[in-house]
């Protein structure tokens, strides 16, 4: 669905795109993960030529995409981080107003106007104006207004930001159903527990590159991090870390304030192997946990950076 070959974009002396390469399948609901700075709003903006580029190709539906590539944007639904919509108007009107800009027949929109409504679950707030709705119902609303037209291909911007918990599982709720009717979704957000949720495929740009791109499970598979033990209130000796670090598939370890988070390259029985060498030592200790590598550790671990810095 898009195809994104060698793309370059600077600013002067800052490269803003470095040689970047994409490839969105239809049918995917796609995260676009990276650091503040990294490209990705960029590269979006190219794609929908709404930038110029220095070098590199953009194809969308099959066709390059160029400023006046009117039958592709027709397809196209964009969700802004920032909430676009008119506050003199109420919600139906702005429904109504942007699936106008795409759909001229005024049957057929005022139909697609009222599933948008419904979609959203917004249909005791429709003679509402914005200022008079909540940050979750406001942000319900932003949605309806980027997919009211029924887009193949729809860009969300951090869709949930600063929304309650009901909301976030409303909209991400929505965002599957969207996928589950034949749209492709490019998601972007800071929240690694929304990506894994709903994402199919997921890419990580750092620098103006992609350097990671697979499923939350190839990713996983890229980094060295493989289980993560923490043991608490345990008191241990330098000549007891010692043991622990020459333990099989232990690559990193710490310990402070009674507690010893061990991660491991790999293996299995890691849990076992370090309860053993405590039972051994007769050595006490309090709760016990071990966790499987998560997404935020494969972000952290191929950029170096934290995803909300």
């Amino acid at each position: 669905m898009i195809k994104i070959e060698n793309l370059v974009k600077r600013y002067g002396e800052l490269v803003a795109l470095d040689h970047l390469n994409l490839e969105i399948h239809e049918g995917e609901v796609f995260g676009l993960l990276g650091p503040n700075g990294s490209g990705k709003t960029t590269a979006i903006n190219c794609v929908l030529a709404l930038l110029k580029y220095d070098k590199g190709t953009i194809q969308v539906f099959g066709k390059e995409m160029t400023p006046d590539s009117y039958e592709a944007k027709q397809q196209i639904g964009i969700v802004p981080q920032n909430v676009a919509v008119f506050n003199e108007m109420n919600v139906q009107e702005n429904i109504d107003y942007f699936c106008g800009l795409y759909v001229k027949d005024n049957a057929r929109r005022k139909k697609m106007v009222q599933e948008a409504i419904s979609f959203v679950g917004l249909e005791e707030y429709k003679k509402m104006r914005p200022k008079q709705l909540s940050g979750g119902l406001l942000r319900r609303l932003n949605i309806a207004c980027g997919i009211a037209h029924q887009p193949r291909l729809i860009f969300m911007d951090e869709p949930t930001v600063a929304v309650d918990t009901q909301s976030r599982n409303k909209i991400l709720e929505g965002i599957q159903k969207l996928n589950e009717n034949g749209s492709t979704i490019i998601y972007t957000s800071h929240y690694m527990e929304e990506v894994e949720q709903i994402c199919t495929r997921i890419a990580i740009i750092d620098h103006g590159r992609c350097v990671a791109i697979g499923t939350k499970e190839e990713l996983k598979k890229m980094i060295k991090t493989g289980e993560t033990v923490t043991v608490e209130n345990v008191i241990l000796k330098e000549e007891n870390i010692a043991d622990i670090k020459e333990l099989a598939h232990v690559f990193n370890l710490k310990y402070e304030d009674e507690t010893i988070i061990v991660q491991y390259s790999g293996g299995k029985h890691n849990l076992i192997r370090i309860l053993n060498y405590f039972q051994e030592k007769e050595i006490s200790f309090g709760r016990v946990f071990s966790e499987l590598p998560t997404l935020n550790d494969v972000f952290l671990e191929i950029t170096g950076k934290e995803l909300r810095d």
